[in-house]
């Protein structure tokens, strides 16, 4: 049965791309017509590699490991349109994510399971070196097995960074529990993407028109994870880790200086671990994608994070931000210094790409 279930979603997909069967075959013929109508973005007179954070794909064969899986759409199953769509837009590499996290799975199961993804997306990343970068799958439920998936995507798959959900079940990420990966992204250096996954505890709140579960769910999540990083000490005792946070950051970008003021004066506020220093200080050091949606948004976010804090950002294929580079470009305010660094300066320095 399982089988056939994939079947349905991928037999499809594989006669229009024939990309499944071999990541070294994968695209090739496609990416060679492409290129030629790849939008070139050209500031001060220089070529600048554009590079997009927050891009997402599946791995169909993962299905397979996890009794009553849903099935993906077809456009995050990695093939030629996706190279199209990157050329149409001005997009030079993308930098993926799988947004399935398996964070209910067993042990066995999630070994295997992201076993399986890390190793399938370093091979098609490796194929595709000039145009995909991965960012590592870990079974987070599981710290210590987190630490080790962690260890060896980057060690023996030349992963890097890794994402991870802005919380775990009813876990938030700065639970001591989750300390011994925490400790080995920052002994690697790496960058954690964090990425939400709305609230379910909000959910009946949040159910009816508009979408609420993402369009005011996905940022509260990051918000409130971020928050509990910062709040729960865990940034002062791994004071080395590279965090990216997906959306702008959430809301901390606009309403960060609430949370300085936040434990002096709420009344019964329960502030009880000494930070080494203001709230804001620790939000200035995070990254945060430029998904803000308009010229005014990102100009303020640039203002609170620093031009060498922001990354670019489409959240494809999901249409968030599909004209991304153009949105940096556009914004008021920036030297070409900024929409450089912004564009792909910041994200090849986070993931050590050579220029």
């Amino acid at each position: 049965m399982l089988l056939n279930r994939r079947q349905a979603l991928t037999v499809g997909v594989q006669a229009a791309i024939g990309v499944l069967g071999s990541a070294v075959s994968y695209g090739r013929a496609a990416a060679q017509n492409a290129v030629t109508a790849r939008k070139p973005v050209v500031l001060g007179g220089r070529r600048v590699r554009t590079i997009d954070i927050h891009a997402h794909c599946v791995i169909p064969e993962a299905l397979d490991l996890i009794p009553g899986a849903r099935a993906s759409p077809p456009s995050l199953v990695l093939g030629p349109q996706r190279l199209l769509d990157m050329d149409a837009h001005g997009i030079d590499v993308q930098v993926l994510s799988i947004n399935q996290f398996w964070y209910a799975a067993p042990r066995e199961a999630a070994s295997r399971v992201v076993d399986l993804q890390n190793e399938r997306l370093a091979e098609i990343c490796a194929a595709h070196a000039e145009r995909f970068v991965p960012l590592a799958s870990v079974a987070l439920q599981h710290p210590d097995l987190a630490a080790r998936q962690l260890d060896h995507a980057v060690k023996k798959l030349g992963m890097r960074g890794v994402a991870i959900a802005a919380h775990v079940g009813g876990d938030e990420l700065a639970a001591p529990k989750f300390h011994p990966f925490w400790a080995r992204a920052e002994e690697l250096g790496v960058v954690v993407f964090i990425h939400p996954q709305a609230i379910p505890e909000l959910e009946a709140r949040l159910r009816g028109n508009g979408g609420l579960t993402n369009v005011i769910g996905n940022p509260l999540d990051t918000t409130i994870a971020l928050s509990h990083l910062i709040f729960e000490g865990t940034l002062d005792t791994f004071p080395g880790l590279t965090i990216c946070a997906a959306h702008g950051g959430g809301y901390l970008g606009s309403y960060r200086a609430r949370s300085d003021h936040g434990c002096a004066a709420a009344p019964g506020a329960e502030c009880k671990v000494t930070l080494k220093k203001a709230p804001s200080e620790y939000m200035k050091q995070m990254y945060v994608d430029s998904i803000v949606f308009t010229s005014e948004a990102l100009r303020h976010l640039v203002a609170e994070s620093g031009a060498d804090h922001v990354v670019m950002g489409t959240d494809y294929p999901y249409g968030w931000n599909p004209t991304a580079v153009d949105h940096v470009l556009q914004a008021p305010g920036l030297s070409d210094a900024d929409r450089i660094a912004i564009l792909g300066g910041n994200a090849a320095r986070l993931l050590r790409l050579a220029s």
